[in-house]
């Protein structure tokens, strides 16, 4: 893996020192989202923000386009301290955005119109940019016409019109389907390939691993809770990125190893640390993933050659979101019931096991994992059976995790809790009465 090295060309924004804080709904307290945020993005580069949900990522793109302010630190863009709304950026969003009482031209016209362009210009302009991303044809009709596809295209012959030095794009494929994501996304490639793009540099905001080395030249990845820069990976492949080349599937498997390991350095080499040891059980972190995904997901490896496969082809061939795929790979890690190597699955024998044996011994593997692997559960099975009456209000377990995460997530990591004592049979809970309970025969056993 070629590390990043400092680039020559002339740098369009710049962040220094951000943090980005929101004050709690109770007012107490502030959830951090962004802590000392350094990134750049230079002429002449595609850069991809790529991270987990709860990274930031969208929130440190609002910062760079001034649409929110930092709490601490500065964005640098064009050799200024960016007051307000960043001019030099124009953005595509993920939703379309449109206003439907508009035309196509019309809609593409808006900020060209905001900034006082003449009439004339204003067409000739739009008129271009529709014809750039292939809606020729289409100036007079309205949005209820279009396509998503369509939709999306007249959201970039907007952006496009501006001429901005640098494009803004949060996820501008994820509402597509598969087929019109990928053809659009090969267009703009196609576009900046040719020299034609209407900006000096693009900077995408995604959760597509395969996207962004795809797209990019340069991939930052983002840590979550709050986010924070793990480092930068270098796509060192001539353009256009061909996805049949071993070294792209290099780069896509490098990146999923690390994304699938939170507490892995990005570097150029595969190290994976090994997970820091706390001394409270409520502070480790599950991943938010149900029973039934992780066995449905082990049931699908436990078929290929040797129960494995590679976690890109995986998430291909199942059509999972990295969002989606990655907790479930956590998971079953965190388990015992897998194990990653350079960027591909393997299940364990005891992972083997479960995925093939009858519903009652998969709960007795269940059990016997949770007990080995996730002091949480353990520690919420001791509590229980410390009490005379083997019965504890949620709310008591709920204080201890908020004493480590946000209100919202400790909720989260509750319910996932419940989740996987529940199916391991470790013990009951009452939604109703908001209470755990041992089960009656383990209970009894115990007095």
């Amino acid at each position: 893996m070629t590390k990043i090295t400092p680039s020559t060309e002339q740098t369009l924004i710049a962040v220094e020192q951000v943090n980005k804080s929101f004050l709690l709904p109770d007012g107490k307290g502030e959830f951090t989202v962004l802590r000392q945020i350094n990134a750049k993005v230079c002429s002449g580069e595609v850069v991809a923000l790529l991270g987990r949900s709860g990274s930031g990522k969208s929130t440190l793109l609002r910062i760079m386009a001034g649409l929110i302010p930092p709490s601490d630190g500065q964005v640098i863009s064009n050799g200024k301290k960016l007051q307000g709304a960043n001019k030099d950026v124009a953005m595509v969003f993920q939703s379309f955005a449109l206003l439907p009482w508009l035309t196509v031209q019309e809609n593409v016209e808006l900020g060209l119109e905001a900034q006082g362009v003449s009439r004339e210009v204003r067409r000739q302009r739009a008129l271009k940019a529709i014809d750039l991303v292939g809606l020729d044809g289409f100036e007079s009709a309205y949005p209820k016409e279009l396509s998503g596809g369509m939709k999306q295209r007249v959201g970039f012959a907007r952006a496009f019109v501006i001429e901005p030095q640098v494009l803004f794009m949060d996820e501008p494929f994820s509402a597509l389907d598969v087929l019109t994501s990928e053809n659009l996304r090969g267009e703009i490639d196609d576009l900046w390939n040719a020299g034609s793009f209407p900006s000096k540099s693009i900077l995408i905001v995604t959760h597509n691993i395969e996207e962004a080395v795809f797209l990019a030249d340069r991939v930052i990845i983002l840590g979550a809770n709050p986010g924070r820069v793990r480092g930068e990976v270098v796509i060192d492949l001539p353009r256009p990125h061909d996805r049949t080349h071993p070294r792209f599937k290099a780069l896509v498997d490098y990146i999923y190893t690390v994304m699938t390991n939170p507490e892995a350095e990005v570097t150029g080499e595969i190290t994976i640390a090994p997970p820091a040891k706390s001394k409270s059980p409520y502070a480790q972190t599950l991943p938010h993933a149900r029973v039934g995904g992780i066995s449905g997901l082990l049931e699908l490896i436990v078929e290929q050659p040797e129960s494995q496969e590679d976690i890109f082809k995986l998430a291909e061939r199942i059509q999972l979101a990295v969002d989606d795929l990655l907790p479930i790979l956590d998971a079953a890690v965190l388990l015992g019931f897998a194990q990653i190597t350079q960027g591909d699955v393997q299940l364990t024998e005891i992972g083997r096991d479960f995925a093939t044996t009858t519903i009652l011994r998969s709960k007795d593997l269940f059990r016997q994992q949770v007990l080995q692997n996730v002091p949480m559960l353990v520690s919420m099975v001791q509590t229980l059976r410390e009490k005379r009456i083997g019965s504890m209000r949620a709310d008591f377990f709920v204080d201890l995790l908020d004493e480590h995460f946000p209100h919202i997530e400790a909720e989260r990591q509750f319910a996932t809790a419940v989740d996987w004592g529940r199916y391991a049979e470790l013990f009951e809970y009452d939604a109703r009465e908001e209470r755990l309970y041992l089960p009656e025969p383990t209970f009894a056993e115990n007095r």
